[in-house]
């Protein structure tokens, strides 16, 4: 029962890694570049929740807020690829990844101004309380972030694979020039991934707030979901979820059966191990670049 508890608590864990992880993914797919605010945006869409439903802020009812929540994180990440990553457009991966660090600090910064440094609470209807089987205890709230996290996978899968948006994002990552060619508005296409990239980090952002207390600094879950995602395969989607998932059922294992500490170095010394024996990540396909 006690490994099954460990199990159930690592898989909850580890969908909130892998929902980030899936941040992280989208946008690199679409414009090969890696966003490290992609934490920092999950923490800003939990604050914009947290702000729109609290009875001590604006109190609107839960299921109201979540659209202008989702409107107001996809406005948010496509502002910020047409204001900012735009002028850098070109530069080097470098440019990039420092550009994103430093934005993470501001927007941490600006959930502080605004909300405070203080932990808070989510008023979420996700926390209804426990369920119990046996001797295991199941949070309603983790077995939300498991289902919601699955559905949304999916639907993303399907989006990349099915639809033309989808494709014209894929091939605007093989080949910006060349799809500009072939008729793709490229700009237009990679600040739609931003949009769907801080859609995809404000769900993050309410299961994470549902399950537990909020603070700024809650953006520096993004290093632990950045290894998921190389852990998994940097460009797959089902990979990001099933990284995560490993990342987030280490944690407990380690905290249980390890001396105190190893925990937190568990998920990194996996990751060293991914890139030394599969650099490429443990469900990634390595494809041939068309050009």
């Amino acid at each position: 029962m006690d490994v099954l508890q460990l199990l159930v608590s690592g898989l909850a864990n580890g969908c909130v890694y892998g929902l980030v992880a899936l941040g992280f993914v989208l946008i690199y797919k679409a414009t090969e570049a890696v966003n490290f605010a992609q934490g920092d945006f999950m923490m800003l869409g939990a604050f914009v929740t947290l702000g729109l439903v609290n009875p001590e802020y604006a109190g609107l009812p839960f299921w109201l807020a979540l659209p202008l929540v989702f409107l107001l994180m996809g406005a948010i990440g496509y502002a910020i690829d047409a204001t900012i990553l735009r002028v850098v457009f070109g530069q080097s991966q470098t440019a990039i990844i420092i550009l994103t660090i430093a934005l993470g600090f501001i927007l941490r910064f600006v959930a502080g101004a605004i909300w405070g440094h203080e932990p808070q609470s989510l008023h979420s209807p996700l926390a209804l309380g426990d369920i119990r089987f046996g001797g295991v205890v199941l949070r309603t709230v983790d077995l939300a972030v498991i289902v919601v996290t699955l559905i949304l996978t999916l639907l993303l899968w399907q989006f990349f694979q099915k639809t033309k948006v989808g494709l014209a994002m894929q091939a605007a990552s093989q080949n910006q020039m060349a799809a500009y060619y072939m008729g793709i508005p490229v700009k237009r296409v990679q600040g739609l991934v931003w949009a769907l990239a801080g859609i995809v980090a404000a769900v993050a952002g309410i299961l994470y707030a549902s399950k537990g207390a909020l603070e700024p600094n809650a953006g520096f879950i993004g290093i632990k979901a950045f290894a998921a995602a190389v852990i998994g395969g940097f460009g797959s989607l089902p990979g990001a979820l099933l990284g995560g998932l490993i990342v987030g059922v280490i944690e407990p294992f380690a905290g249980r059966y390890l001396p105190p500490g190893y925990s937190q170095i568990a998920p990194y010394a996996l990751l060293i191990l991914v890139l030394v024996f599969r650099p490429h990540g443990l469900f990634a396909q390595v494809r041939t670049k068309k050009v």
